[in-house]
C-alpha cells in the first residue's frame, strides 16, 4: 500500500513589487497635490498673498525711474524693492505665477464639485426614512382630521403655491414628500468661484504678461535710451496687431502721434498704432483752488488702412474706440511751449543774456568759473494757485520790521525755506505763470528750480519766489526778493552782485564809517573800520566766521555765518548785545553797498526813505539766503507762447469683457450665497391605525444656516401642515 503524498500548503498572495509601490506613492502624491490645489485653505491663502502684493502696490508707486525710489526710500530698500520686484508688482513674474495657480486652483475646485452639486439639485432625497425626521432640529408630529391621500393632495399643493419644489413617493405604509426651495444658493457658490477665474484670466490678458511674452517670442527687447521716438530701432517696437496692450500717447496741439509707450521699469517698448491721433484743441477748466475741473481733447483719428478720418471729442471717463482701441484722456502736459528767458548772473564777473528755448529742449551754458552746465527745461505752469499769506505786517503801509532790532539768534530759522511758510490766514490766489528746469553739472548731477514770472504779495511785501530743491523727494525752498521801485528784481540784483566785489564792499565799509563816526573821533573810525569790513565779508562769505576753517559746518556766508562767529567768539552773555551791535553795522553797510550797486548799473539812488526803510529788511534777508543758492544765475522767465498737449492712455483689452462678466457673477454669487438659504422640506403622512378618517403626519426641515427667519418660517409651515390654528 504506498503512501499518500502530503498536500501542497496554499500559495501566499505575491507581494507587490518595487515599481508597483512607486506608481501607488506618485498615484497618491498626485492626489494628494490635487487635493491640496483645489481646497479652500489653499485658495484662501493664494488670495490673502495677492491681497497683501496689492497693497504692496498701491502704497509704493508703480513703474517709477530707479532714481525715485532711492530719492524716496534710499539705495537699500531700493534695490530690496527692485529685487522683489515692489516697484512693478502686478507685472513681476510670482504675482503672475499665484495669479496662474489661482486659477488652477479655483479651476480644479469648481470641476470636483460641480458634479457634486448638479447630482445634489436632481436628488430630493425622498427616499429618507421616516424615522430619521426626528432627528432633525425643526421637526413636528401631529394628526389630521382627513384620510392619508387627502393630507397628501392638500400639503403638496400647499407647498407648490409657495415655490416649494417637490416630489412624491408612494410606500407601504405611507407617503413621502420631499420638497426644496433656494436651489439658487449652490448656483452662487459656482457662480462665485466662476468670476475668480474670468477676472484672474481677464487680468492675465490685460496685463504685460501678453506682450512680455510676445517680446519673447519676436525677439524684443526694451528701449532704455532716449533721443526721438523715430529714432528707436525696430527691435524696441511692437507690431500694430499686438493682441493687447495698454500703452500712454502724448499729443501737441496741432501735431498728430501714431506710436505709444508702453513703460516698463527705466525702460520702454514702442506701441504702434493703426492709425494717427491729431490733437486740434485741448481744453482745459480750473476750480478756484488752481485744480482741473474738466479737461477734454478735440481729436482726428485717421486711419492708415482706411484713409477715412473721424473727429471725436475724448473727456475723463468717455472714451473714444477705434479698430477695438479705447482712447482714454490721461492727463495733460507741455507740448513745447516756447519761452523767452533771461539769465540774471549773482556777480559781476558775467553779464545778464537772453535765452529763446523751448519745454523739453537742453541748452548748454559755462558759469563764471569755467564749469559746463545743462539747462533743461522741464515745464511750464500758466495757472499757480498758491496758498499764501492774505495781508501781513507793513501791507497797509506802516514800516516793515528794521533789520537792527531782530534777535539774530531767536528769528533766523523762520527767514529760512518755503516762501508760504507763516502762521498767518492763508488765501487761494493764482499767482501767475511759473518756468521748471534743472541745471544739470558735467559729472550728471541735477537740481531742480521753479521760478515764478511775476512778484506776489507775501505778508505785506511784494516779493519774487525763485525755487530750488535737490530731488523731487524734497520740499522746494525758495528765496524771497524783494522788488525794487519799478516792480523788478533789477535793484535787488545790484546790491547781490556788489556784494560778491571786494572793493565795493570796502568802499561801503568806509562810507559807513565815515558816516557812522563822529566827525571830531578819528580814532574811533580807525577802531570801527576793521569790525565793519570784517563783518561786511564774513556776511559776504570772503572771511569765515569760525578760528577753524577746516570745520564741515562753516556755513559759506549770509546770517549764519554772523550766527556762527557770535556761537564761537562771543560768550553767551555778550551775545545779545554784540548781535545787535553788528546788525547795525551790517544794515548800514548794506545801505551804502546798495547805493553803489545802483550806480553800477546806472541805477538812480535811492530817494523814497520809506520804500527804502520797506526794501532793506527783505533784501538783506534775501542776500543771506542766496549765498546758499546752488546756481550762479536766477533764471527769469519774460514771456511764453503756450502750446498744451494731451495725454491719452490707448489700450487693447480683450480680457475686459471676461473681467466683466466676471464681476456681474461675483456680485450674482455673493447675493445668491448670502440672501438665499437652501431648505429642504420633509413630510411623512400615513394612516392613522384607530381613526381611518384621520392621518398622522411628521415633517422636518434642514439648512446649512440657522437663523431666526428660518425658525419663523417652520412654525407657519408646520402649522399649515398640520392644521394648527396660527400662533
Amino acid at each position: 500500500m504506498s503512501a499518500t503524498p502530503p498536500a501542497e500548503p496554499a500559495a501566499l498572495p505575491d507581494a507587490p513589487s518595487t515599481a508597483g509601490m512607486a506608481v501607488q506613492a506618485r498615484s497618491r502624491w498626485v492626489r494628494d497635490a490635487v487635493e491640496l490645489v483645489s481646497s479652500m485653505r489653499f485658495a484662501i491663502s493664494l488670495l490673502t498673498v495677492i491681497c497683501i502684493a496689492s497693497i504692496i502696490g498701491t502704497v509704493v508707486k508703480q513703474n517709477e525711474p530707479a532714481l525715485n525710489y532711492v530719492n524716496q526710500f534710499g539705495p537699500f530698500w531700493a534695490e530690496a524693492f527692485r529685487a522683489v520686484g515692489a516697484d512693478s508688482v502686478y507685472s513681476v513674474w510670482w504675482f503672475l505665477l499665484i495669479l496662474a495657480v489661482l486659477v488652477l486652483s479655483t479651476s480644479l475646485c469648481i470641476a470636483r464639485n460641480t458634479p457634486k452639486i448638479f447630482s445634489d439639485l436632481k436628488t430630493m432625497k425622498e427616499g429618507l426614512r421616516e424615522q430619521s425626521l426626528m432627528a432633525f432640529h425643526h421637526k413636528a408630529r401631529g394628526t389630521v382630521a382627513e384620510d392619508a391621500a387627502t393630507a397628501a393632495t392638500r400639503i403638496a399643493g400647499l407647498l407648490s403655491s409657495q415655490g416649494w419644489k417637490l416630489k412624491a413617493q408612494g410606500r407601504v405604509s405611507g407617503t413621502m414628500l420631499a420638497a426644496r426651495k433656494g436651489s439658487a444658493n449652490k448656483i452662487g457658490y459656482l457662480a462665485a468661484h466662476s468670476s475668480i477665474v474670468l477676472i484672474c484670466l481677464g487680468g492675465l490678458f490685460d496685463g504685460d504678461l501678453v506682450v512680455r511674452a510676445q517680446m519673447a517670442w519676436q525677439g524684443k527687447t526694451p528701449y532704455g535710451g532716449g533721443g526721438m521716438i523715430s529714432d528707436v530701432p525696430e527691435q524696441h517696437r511692437l507690431s500694430a496687431n499686438n493682441p493687447t496692450f495698454r500703452a500712454n500717447l502724448l499729443v501737441p496741439e496741432g501735431a498728430r502721434a501714431n506710436t505709444a509707450i508702453i513703460t516698463m521699469g527705466d525702460s520702454v517698448v514702442l506701441q504702434a498704432l493703426p492709425f494717427d491721433v491729431e490733437l486740434k484743441k485741448f481744453k482745459v477748466d480750473y476750480y478756484e483752488t488752481g485744480m482741473p475741473k474738466l479737461f477734454a481733447s478735440d481729436v482726428v483719428l485717421h486711419d492708415r488702412d482706411t484713409g477715412v478720418s473721424t473727429a471725436r471729442t475724448i473727456k475723463v471717463n468717455e472714451p473714444a474706440v477705434h479698430r477695438g482701441i479705447a482712447i482714454f484722456q490721461s492727463s495733460f502736459d507741455d507740448g513745447g511751449s516756447r519761452l523767452s528767458l533771461r539769465a540774471q548772473p549773482l556777480t559781476l564777473a558775467s553779464k545778464p543774456f537772453d535765452l529763446k528755448t523751448t519745454v523739453g529742449d537742453k541748452t548748454a551754458l559755462q558759469s563764471t568759473n569755467g564749469e559746463k552746465l545743462t539747462l533743461e527745461l522741464s515745464g511750464l505752469r500758466v495757472i499757480n494757485v498758491e496758498n499764501l499769506g492774505a495781508n501781513g505786517p507793513g501791507a497797509d503801509g506802516a514800516s516793515a520790521t528794521d533789520v537792527r532790532k531782530v534777535d539774530l539768534m531767536r528769528s533766523l530759522d523762520t527767514h529760512l525755506g518755503s516762501g508760504a511758510k507763516g502762521g498767518k490766514a492763508k488765501t487761494q490766489r493764482n499767482v501767475g505763470p511759473s518756468v521748471s528746469y534743472r541745471l544739470r553739472d558735467a559729472a550728471g548731477q541735477a537740481r531742480e528750480y521753479h521760478n515764478y514770472m511775476l512778484p506776489m504779495d507775501l505778508d505785506g511785501q511784494r516779493v519774487f519766489l525763485i525755487g530750488v530743491r535737490e530731488s523731487t523727494a524734497e520740499a522746494l525752498r525758495y528765496l524771497r526778493i524783494p522788488v525794487d521801485e519799478n516792480d523788478g528784481i533789477e535793484g535787488w540784483l545790484a546790491l547781490r552782485r556788489a556784494l560778491s566785489d571786494p572793493a565795493l564792499r570796502e568802499s561801503a565799509a568806509r562810507r559807513y564809517v565815515a558816516a557812522a563816526a563822529p566827525r571830531d573821533n578819528p580814532k574811533m573810525a580807525e577802531q570801527l573800520l576793521p569790525t565793519t569790513l570784517r563783518t561786511i565779508n564774513m556776511f559776504a562769505g570772503a572771511e569765515k566766521p569760525s578760528s577753524n576753517p577746516a570745520k564741515a559746518d562753516v556755513p559759506p556766508g549770509g546770517l549764519q555765518a554772523i550766527a556762527e562767529f557770535l556761537e564761537t567768539s562771543v560768550p553767551a552773555h555778550d551775545r545779545e548785545r554784540i548781535s545787535e551791535v553788528l546788525l547795525r553795522i551790517l544794515n548800514g553797510t548794506l545801505v551804502e553797498l546798495d547805493t553803489l550797486g545802483r550806480q553800477q548799473v546806472g541805477m538812480a539812488p535811492r530817494t523814497d526813505a520809506a520804500a527804502n526803510e520797506k526794501f532793506m529788511p527783505q533784501a538783506v534777508i534775501a542776500l543771506s539766503d542766496s549765498l546758499f543758492y546752488p546756481a550762479p544765475f536766477i533764471v527769469q522767465l519774460r514771456d511764453f507762447e503756450q502750446v498744451q498737449a494731451s495725454v491719452f492712455q490707448v489700450a487693447r483689452a480683450p480680457g475686459r469683457n471676461l473681467v466683466y462678466l466676471g464681476a456681474v457673477l461675483l456680485i450674482v454669487g455673493v447675493f445668491a450665497m448670502l440672501y438665499v438659504r437652501e431648505r429642504r422640506l420633509w413630510v411623512w403622512i400615513e394612516a392613522d391605525a384607530q381613526t381611518p378618517t384621520a392621518s398622522r403626519v411628521t415633517t422636518a426641515m434642514s439648512t446649512t444656516r440657522r437663523t431666526l427667519d428660518l425658525d419663523a418660517e417652520f412654525d407657519r409651515l408646520q402649522h399649515w401642515i398640520l392644521q394648527r390654528p396660527t400662533p
